[in-house]
């Protein structure tokens, strides 16, 4: 584990799976006391959720990029990391076709295995295929099986996180 004190954090800590460890981010202002019940806070956490299998590793994200890379995209895909991130709010991935990084969206760990399939496959063909979401694009994403269902599924779930809740009263 690797314990990272950053004086742009003020309150909170953050814990990040890397490898087979974990990178912990706390304020530089806190005693050696706090970091340790801090750092053992977030590891209970993070052991409670994977108990409850809500919490999934950057490495079998890879085995899994890998395999859906050779079943739908003939191994054309040029992954070089693919992870979890905590930033992303408004997408549920992101490449950098330069460099075959992938980024997928913490809001995905939760939802079906198939919807998260098919973010992978969106997120890898942008590796090997230039110019956005044109038709040669979008052919490769619907080799993958789901996408059509995984779209659905993500642009409901969008839709309800968007829109506000009303309450319900006499006069709705």
């Amino acid at each position: 584990m690797t314990v990272i004190r950053s004086a742009r954090r003020k309150k909170t800590a953050a814990i990040e799976a890397r490898g087979d460890g974990y990178v912990v981010r706390i304020p530089a202002r806190l005693t050696a006391r706090q970091e340790r019940e801090m750092v053992a806070s977030l590891l209970r956490r993070v052991e409670a959720k994977r108990s409850r299998g809500q919490l999934k590793d950057d490495t079998a994200l890879e085995r899994r990029a890998a395999e859906l890379n050779q079943r739908y995209l003939e191994g054309r895909a040029r992954v070089s990391s693919i992870r979890w991130v905590h930033n992303q709010r408004r997408r549920w991935g992101s490449t950098t076709p330069a460099d075959g990084t992938i980024r997928l969206s913490h809001r995905l760990q939760p939802l079906p295995s198939y919807v998260v399939d098919a973010v992978i496959v969106h997120e890898m063909v942008h590796t090997f295929v230039p110019g956005g979401h044109g038709p040669e694009f979008r052919q490769w994403v619907e080799r993958y099986p789901h996408t059509a269902k995984a779209e659905g599924f993500l642009e409901a779930l969008s839709f309800m996180d968007e829109r506000p809740l009303r309450e319900e009263g006499p006069d709705t």
